[in-house]
C-alpha cells in the first residue's frame, strides 16, 4: 500500500473515532469525559473519572454475594486517576453534600470486604456495599454495628447499593464517609467539572489516536473446570468382554437366511435376570425418632410393617382425664401452689447439676479402668483368638453346626454344606453328588490343616458327640438319614501336641517314608439309616438321650443300667420327631472292643464294625407326630429340647453302682450293644415326657412324646399339643434350655427371641422387640446364669445380660463381614472360655470371652431366679386381666341387649312354649289371609279359620 493510501486510511480512522466519541457524549446527556486524563476538581471530592472497567466492576458487584471480596464478579469501584501533570487539586471546602463521616472498625472492614490499604486505597477509595448486607449486619450485631449512627438513613435509602469512600487522612474526622442521598452517590461515582455541564466552556477535546496492540498469550490458570470435565467423561471401569464368532470355512461368503423361532424351544436361548433384594446393599436407618400419644380417637384397623411373617397387632388406650371443673379446682388449690414453690428450687438445682456433670455416671462400673485389673474396658470385648478355614473343603461353603470335643481341649468340629437352595440342588445334582460332604475336626495344634475329615452321604446340618463315648458321633443329613461315625482309631491323633503329627521324623530308611503320613485321614461313616424309614426332609436337630435313661417303643422313660448313651432323637420338617436305638434289635448282645475290632473282618475301605448291625437297616423305635390342635395341617419342627440333661441322675433315686458293668466298659474301652431285658428295668416316674418344639413357621409347641389312645379313632398315636404359640416372625433356629434353670428355655427365630418357663402356658415370660437385623443363632453362657449370646446375619454378635439390661444388648461386636450361621461358647478351663463362631463363608472364628462375661457376679443366680419369678407373676397378672376383660365384655353385651329390649336366654315351661307357638301360628294365618285377599282369591266376608 502506498504512502498516500496509508495516510487516507489513517484520516478515515480518526474521523470515525471522533464521530463515535460525539455520539457517546450525546447519549450521556451532553456530559463530556476528558480523554487526556485531565479533569477539573469537583466540590469537596477527588477529581477524575472512573474508567469503563471500574464502572463495569461496580455494576458487577451489585449482583454478587457478600463476603467474596477477591472474586472477579465483585470488584471495588476505582477512583479516578489523578492527573500526572498536577493540574487537578483537591478542594478543601469540607464534607461533600449528602455525605456523613463514618468510622469502620477492623471487624466491620472484614465483614464488608473494605479493609484499608488492601481493598480500598488512596488511589481507589470508593467501595459499593449492598444495602441487604448492612441490614443483615444490623440484625446480627444490633448497636455494635458501625452503621448504627446512620441506621435511619440507610433504611430510607432508595437504592440497593450504598457508596462509602475511604478517607485515609481523616480529613472529615473518621476513616470513611458514606453517601446517604442518591445525588451524593451519583456525584461520587460520576464526577464532572463545572464547565462540562453547559458544554460550551469545556476544554477543547484532544485528538485520540487508536493504535492496535496485538494480544499477548498468557499462562493458563486452572479454576477447577478441568476436574468437572474429567468427571463427566465415561471411563471404562471393567475389562472388555471378548466374543469370538466362528464359522465353517465352506460357509464363508454364503448368504445368510434369518428366521424367527421360539426361545422356549431351544436350550439356553433366553436367560431371565430377575431383580432380587440384596441385603448387602440395603440402606438401614441408623436412628429414628418416634413418639406415642394417648388420644380418645379409636382405630378400627391397622397393619404391621412388611415382614416375611406379618402379624397384625394394635394397641388402644383410654386416657383418664379430669373434668374442667376438677381441673379448675386443682389449679386453684393451695396444695398445688405450695408444692410448686417447694419443688422449683430443687428442680433448678437438678438442672444445674445436669449441666455440670453426668449424674447418671456409675462410678462402680468404671472403677479401676486406669489400672490393668480385670473388668476394665480393654477386657470387656470378645477377642479374636484364632480362626480356621480350609481352601479345599470349607471355602465358599456355609458352616451349619459346631461342636466342641467333650474331653480333649482345643479340638472343635464343624459341619460344612453347600450354599444351595432345593431347586439349585436339583439343577446341580451331578456336582453335588461328586462333591464330598464332610465334618472337619480342627485342633489348635494345627490351624492350617484339619485333623480329621468325617465323610457323610449328604450335607450334615446337625451332629453331636456321644456324651458317654466321645469317639462316637451321630449326625443328621440333608436327605433325612441318620449317620454314625466311630473315630476310635484316630483318637491318638487328636491328642498329639502341636506339630508332632507333621514334624515327627520316622525311623524308617530314607526313601521308604509313607507319602500319606502327612495327609488328613478321611473317616467314612460306619452306619446309616435306611432311606425308607428315615426323615423325608433335612434333619435340622439331633441329640443323644442322656445315658441314665432310655425310651421303649411306647415312649416310657426307663432306667439305663449300662450308663452308656444308646439312643438318639432327631427332628426334621416332615412333621415328626424320631427316636433311634443304636443297639441290635434281636439276638444276644456282644461287647465289641477295640482289639476285637482289629481282629474281626473289616470292610474293604477300613470302616470299623461297631455299628455294622445298623447299616442300611436302621429303623426308629418311636415316632412323635406333631399334629395341630385344630384341623388344618401339622407342625414342621426345626429344633427341640427335652428337660432331662446329661449328668443329672437325680431321677434314678438310688443310683446304680455299676457292678454289672464289665471292666472294659468301666474303663471306656468298649461300647455296649446289649439291649438288656425290659423286666428288670425300672420306670423313671419323675422324668417329664413333655418337651418343647420350635417349628418352621415360628411356633412354639409343647407336646408329650408318649403315645396315647385317641378317643375318636381308637388308635394309639401322639396326643395333640398342650399348647402352641405362633409368636416368632421366622423359622426357629435355636431352642435351648438354660444350663442353670432346666425349666427356662431360650428360643430364637426371625427377628425376635423369647424366654419360656415350663410351668407357664399362656406365653413367654420375656419377649424382645423386633431387631433391625435377622437373628441367626444363639447360645446360653456356660458360666453366667443371666448371660446369653445371639448371632445376627450382619456378622455381629449381641451379648445380653439380664442383670444389666432386658430391653437391649449390653454389648454388640462385629465378628465377620458375612452372616453368622452358628456359635458355641465352651469353657476350656476355669481361666479361659472360648466361643466358636461359624459364618457363611466357611470360616471358623475362635473368640476369647472376657473375664466379665465368664465370671458370675455375687448372688447372680439368686437375682436371675427372682427375676424369673417376678416375670411369672407378671404373666399370671396378664392372664387374670385377660379373663377380667372377657367377663367385662360379656357383661357389656348383656347390658346392651337389655337396653335394646332383647331379653336374655331363660328356661321356659311347656305351657309358655305352647302359648308362644299358638301366638306365632295365629300371626301366620293373619298374614296368609291378607295376602290371599290382595290377590282376589278370598272374599273379605269369609270368616277366618279357628286356631
Amino acid at each position: 500500500m502506498s504512502e498516500p493510501e496509508k495516510k487516507e486510511v489513517s484520516d478515515k480512522e480518526k474521523e470515525t473515532a471522533k464521530q463515535d466519541e460525539k455520539e457517546k457524549d450525546t447519549a450521556q446527556g451532553g456530559k463530556k469525559t476528558p480523554v487526556s486524563g485531565k479533569a477539573k476538581p469537583g466540590s469537596g471530592k477527588r477529581s477524575g473519572t472512573p474508567s469503563k472497567g471500574n464502572k463495569g466492576a461496580a455494576e458487577k458487584g451489585r449482583s454478587t454475594p457478600k463476603g467474596n471480596a477477591k472474586s472477579k464478579t465483585k470488584e471495588d469501584v476505582k477512583a479516578p486517576t489523578p492527573d500526572p501533570t498536577g493540574e487537578t487539586e483537591e478542594e478543601e471546602e469540607g464534607l461533600p453534600e449528602g455525605c456523613v463521616p463514618l468510622f469502620m472498625s477492623a471487624k466491620s472492614q472484614e465483614i464488608f470486604s473494605c479493609v484499608c490499604d488492601t481493598d480500598v486505597t488512596e488511589e481507589n477509595p470508593i467501595k459499593v456495599i449492598m444495602k441487604a448486607d448492612i441490614m443483615e449486619d444490623f440484625r446480627n450485631r444490633a448497636a455494635v454495628c458501625d452503621f448504627h449512627p446512620v441506621k435511619q438513613e440507610v433504611q430510607d435509602f432508595p437504592s440497593d447499593e450504598i457508596v462509602i469512600v475511604y478517607d485515609p487522612d481523616f480529613k472529615f474526622g473518621q476513616n470513611f464517609y458514606i453517601a446517604v442521598t442518591e445525588d451524593a452517590k451519583e456525584k461520587i461515582l460520576n464526577p464532572f467539572g463545572p464547565e462540562g455541564e453547559g458544554g460550551e466552556g469545556g476544554e477543547k477535546e484532544e485528538e485520540v489516536v487508536y493504535k492496535y496492540i496485538p494480544p499477548e498469550s498468557k499462562d493458563w490458570v486452572s479454576h477447577g473446570s478441568e476436574k468437572e470435565i474429567k468427571e463427566e467423561n465415561v471411563v471404562e471401569n471393567r475389562r472388555r468382554i471378548k466374543i469370538s464368532a466362528r464359522r465353517i470355512r465352506k460357509e464363508f461368503g454364503a448368504p445368510c437366511n434369518f428366521q424367527d423361532r421360539n426361545v422356549a424351544d431351544a436350550k439356553d436361548a433366553y436367560v431371565e435376570c430377575t431383580a432380587y433384594e440384596d441385603r448387602t446393599f440395603e440402606l438401614k436407618k441408623v436412628e429414628l425418632d418416634k413418639s406415642i400419644q394417648a388420644v380418645p380417637e379409636l382405630t378400627e384397623q391397622g397393619t404391621n410393617t412388611d415382614w416375611r411373617y406379618p402379624r397384625n397387632a394394635n394397641t388402644q388406650y383410654y386416657p383418664r382425664e379430669f373434668s374442667d371443673k376438677e381441673k379448675e379446682t386443682v389449679e386453684k388449690s393451695n396444695d398445688l401452689q405450695t408444692f410448686t414453690k417447694d419443688m422449683v428450687p430443687r428442680f433448678e438445682l437438678a438442672l444445674q447439676q445436669n449441666e455440670i456433670m453426668d449424674v447418671f455416671f456409675i462410678d462402680w462400673l468404671h472403677l479401676g479402668d486406669a489400672d490393668g485389673s480385670f473388668g476394665n474396658k480393654a477386657d470387656n470385648h470378645l477377642k479374636e483368638y484364632q480362626s480356621f478355614t480350609d481352601l479345599q473343603f470349607s471355602k465358599d461353603r456355609t458352616i451349619t453346626a459346631i461342636q466342641w470335643h467333650p474331653t480333649i481341649k482345643g479340638v472343635v468340629a464343624v459341619a460344612v454344606a453347600e450354599k444351595l437352595s432345593f431347586d439349585e440342588r436339583i439343577d446341580n445334582c451331578a456336582k453335588v453328588i461328586m462333591t464330598p460332604s464332610l465334618i472337619l475336626i480342627w485342633s489348635f495344634t494345627d490351624p492350617i490343616h484339619p485333623q480329621l475329615l468325617l465323610e457323610a452321604p449328604d450335607d450334615i446340618y446337625s451332629f453331636q458327640f456321644s456324651p458317654s463315648d466321645p469317639n462316637i458321633i451321630c449326625g443328621g443329613c440333608y436327605n433325612g438319614q441318620v449317620v454314625l461315625w466311630d473315630i476310635s482309631a484316630h483318637a491318638d491323633r487328636l491328642k498329639q501336641q502341636r506339630g508332632s503329627n507333621r514334624n515327627k521324623k520316622s525311623n524308617v530308611l530314607p526313601g521308604f517314608e509313607d507319602p500319606n503320613a502327612l495327609k488328613t485321614p478321611v473317616v467314612r461313616y460306619c452306619a446309616v439309616s435306611s432311606i425308607e424309614n428315615s426323615h423325608r426332609a433335612a434333619i435340622t436337630d439331633i441329640q443323644w438321650v442322656p445315658d441314665h435313661m432310655e425310651l421303649n417303643r411306647m415312649g416310657v422313660p426307663q432306667e439305663n443300667k449300662s450308663l452308656q448313651a444308646c439312643q438318639i432323637m432327631s427332628c426334621a420338617t416332615d412333621y415328626c420327631v424320631l427316636v433311634w436305638d443304636t443297639r441290635p434289635v434281636k439276638g444276644p448282645g456282644q461287647l465289641i472292643t477295640a482289639k476285637e475290632t482289629d481282629k474281626g473282618p473289616k470292610n474293604p475301605i477300613g470302616v470299623p464294625n461297631t455299628f455294622k448291625h445298623l447299616d442300611l437297616s436302621w429303623k426308629p423305635i418311636l415316632k412323635v407326630a406333631l399334629h395341630k390342635s385344630e384341623p388344618g395341617g401339622d407342625h414342621s419342627p426345626t429344633k427341640f429340647t427335652i428337660q432331662e440333661r446329661q449328668g443329672d441322675r437325680g431321677t434314678l433315686g438310688k443310683a446304680t453302682d455299676g457292678t454289672d458293668l464289665s471292666k472294659e466298659a468301666a474303663m471306656g474301652g468298649g461300647y455296649y450293644t446289649k439291649p438288656g431285658s425290659g423286666k428288670d428295668k425300672r420306670t423313671l416316674q419323675s422324668v417329664k415326657t413333655h418337651f418343647y418344639v420350635g417349628t418352621e413357621d415360628g411356633e412354639i409347641v409343647y407336646v408329650d412324646w408318649m403315645p396315647q389312645k385317641d378317643q375318636d379313632t381308637g388308635k394309639i398315636q401322639t396326643p395333640k399339643p398342650d399348647f402352641y404359640h405362633a409368636i416368632h416372625d421366622g423359622p426357629v433356629n435355636t431352642l435351648q434350655r438354660s444350663p442353670f434353670f432346666k425349666d427356662v428355655v431360650l428360643c430364637i427365630g426371625g427377628w425376635t427371641f423369647t424366654l419360656w418357663k415350663e410351668t407357664v402356658n399362656s406365653g413367654p415370660i420375656l419377649q424382645s422387640a423386633a431387631s433391625t437385623v435377622k437373628l441367626s443363632a444363639g447360645h446360653w453362657s456356660p458360666s453366667r446364669p443371666g448371660v446369653f449370646y445371639i448371632a445376627k446375619v450382619d456378622g455381629s454378635v449381641d451379648v445380653w445380660d439380664l442383670l444389666d439390661k432386658t430391653h437391649e444388648p449390653c454389648m454388640t461386636q462385629n465378628v465377620s463381614p458375612v452372616p453368622i450361621t452358628s456359635l458355641y461358647p465352651f469353657p476350656v478351663s476355669q481361666k479361659q472360655h472360648l466361643m466358636a463362631v461359624g459364618d457363611n463363608a466357611g470360616t471358623l472364628h475362635i473368640l476369647e470371652i472376657p473375664w466379665s462375661l465368664r465370671q458370675p457376679t455375687a448372688n447372680e443366680y439368686t437375682g436371675i431366679s427372682n427375676y424369673f419369678e417376678r416375670e411369672v407373676k407378671r404373666r399370671a397378672f396378664v392372664v387374670s386381666r385377660w379373663d377380667f376383660r372377657e367377663i367385662e365384655k360379656r357383661e357389656l353385651e348383656q347390658e346392651h341387649k337389655r337396653k335394646m329390649g332383647i331379653a336374655p336366654n331363660v328356661q321356659l315351661t311347656e305351657e309358655e312354649i305352647e302359648y308362644r307357638q299358638k301366638q306365632e301360628y295365629a300371626a301366620y294365618l293373619d298374614e296368609e289371609n291378607t295376602f290371599l285377599r290382595e290377590l282376589g282369591l278370598k272374599d273379605d266376608d269369609e270368616p277366618l279359620p279357628e286356631t
